[in-house]
């Protein structure tokens, strides 16, 4: 893991772990509360129904000044860490993170999320799933809440939904954080779109075709160690497009074939984009941000 501070005081955090258990029946949890914030399971649909699929989120609320973090945590940190104990048939997709915003702190740049966020997560339900009374769905989440100093936590949490032969219908309860989530998802950049990167020795330089010209964006790298997140990137702006140049890490230290993340234009839209290096060409869209790099903190349900 990559505990890292401005403050001289995270070693003194660092011991710090918590773990809490919460167990509920319905849709939606009282939120277990963390250091600096709460977190809670939630469900989008009132019941499970076998051959449909179905989502969870796990939907953060904290402090004002402290933050977790993105896939990429950037310079320091770690995301959260999800191990899932689900009924047997039951499996988790690629988890769908939101939009991060860049968090600097003096010579690094972290990336993540403050106030409030939820992750949402996919589940699939087979046809042969046996219907019941009810399912027992249950997460390990491990979590670093920062500020000048970042806590360690670790929190069990356990949602209980019926099982039923009918489609399954949305809970008001819970439905309008989901549609507020999937709004703060990058969404696929559009098929006509055309990216490229070129490399040179200290930099990449990211092409973009859009049909219209562009005065603002910032790219967030999927991947870890690719680029040095707190250097400045230099835009500039094209008649159909834009040239972003980003300079790279001193810790990549082999070449990349594509350059993978969410690339956030004016006014905060964001687009997922995956841009060939070394050549031109289309970038290749992809459904949701649920992009499972090797770093990707999905794990395997345990039964």
């Amino acid at each position: 893991m990559r505990w890292h501070s401005s403050s001289p005081r995270l070693s003194s955090a660092l011991g710090i772990g918590i773990t809490l258990l919460l167990c509920t029946a319905g849709t939606r949890a009282t939120g277990a509360p963390l250091q600096h914030g709460t977190l809670e399971l939630i469900a989008e649909s009132q019941w499970i129904a076998p051959g449909h699929p179905f989502y969870l989120g796990l939907h953060f609320q904290l402090e004002k000044g402290w933050h977790i973090y993105w896939v990429n945590p950037g310079d320091s940190g770690e995301p959260p860490r999800v191990t899932w104990q689900l009924p047997a048939g039951l499996t988790p997709g690629p988890m769908e993170w939101p939009t991060p915003r860049r968090l600097s702190h003096s010579s690094i740049a972290d990336f993540g999320y403050d106030d409030a966020v939820m992750l949402i997560v996919p589940m699939h339900a087979p046809t042969n799933l046996a219907v019941r009374e009810s399912a027992r769905l249950g997460a390990e989440v491990k979590v670093l809440i920062c500020r000048e100093i970042c806590i360690p936590g670790k929190v069990q949490l356990t949602l209980t939904l019926p099982v039923k032969l009918r489609p399954p219908q949305p809970d008001p309860q819970t439905s309008g954080l989901f549609a507020t989530a999937r709004k703060s998802l990058p969404r696929p950049a559009p098929a006509n779109w055309k990216f490229s990167v070129n490399e040179a020795k200290d930099s990449f330089d990211l092409t973009a075709v859009l049909g219209r010209q562009i005065k603002q964006a910032i790219f967030f790298p999927l991947a870890e160690s690719q680029i040095q997140n707190a250097a400045p990137q230099k835009l500039v702006p094209l008649a159909a497009g834009f040239r972003l140049t980003l300079r790279k890490s001193d810790q990549l230290l082999k070449p990349i074939e594509q350059l993978k993340g969410v690339l956030v234009l004016t006014a905060g839209k964001a687009y997922l984009i995956d841009a060939p290096v070394g050549k031109a060409g289309a970038a290749k869209s992809h459904n949701g941000i649920g992009i499972r790099p090797a770093q990707s903190f999905q794990e395997e349900p345990k039964r």
